[in-house]
């Protein structure tokens, strides 16, 4: 079996619980395919560098796939169909990344840096105030 990369981008106005579902239902594909799905992140609601089909923004997903060919198509082919899904890219990968992906890492040092701005903010506010 081959290693793949799978990313889609839902609509807008789709709840979390519907994009779970929907995410669902492409694992279930997979599986009966006779893959198994290594990695499946949520990587929030970004904005898109254009306007898609009149949306500005989308809830991106990734699927790391470990599965025969004949399944990730039968999985392209159900993506394209969807009406929900705005835009999906699968890629064929030599190996898996261990851990979290570079997008979950990017959000994750940002929400690090927040604190050290507030920081900040407090010794420019009490060096302004003497």
């Amino acid at each position: 079996m081959s290693l793949y990369e799978s990313t889609f981008i839902v609509r807008q106005d789709m709840s979390k619980a519907d994009i779970t579902k929907l995410t669902d239902q492409f694992i279930a594909i997979i599986e009966q395919g006779g893959g198994k799905v290594v990695k499946n992140e949520y990587w929030g609601i970004r904005s898109l560098a254009y306007k898609i089909d009149k949306n500005r923004k989308g809830h991106y997903t990734m699927l790391g796939i470990d599965a025969p060919a004949a399944a990730v198509k039968e999985l392209e082919r159900n993506m394209s169909i969807n009406e929900d899904i705005i835009r999906c890219l699968t890629v064929r990968m030599d190996e898996m990344e261990e851990g979290p992906s570079v997008m979950m890492q990017t959000s994750r040092r940002s929400d690090e840096f927040v604190p050290e701005i507030d920081v900040a903010i407090d010794v420019v506010a009490d060096v302004a105030a003497s």
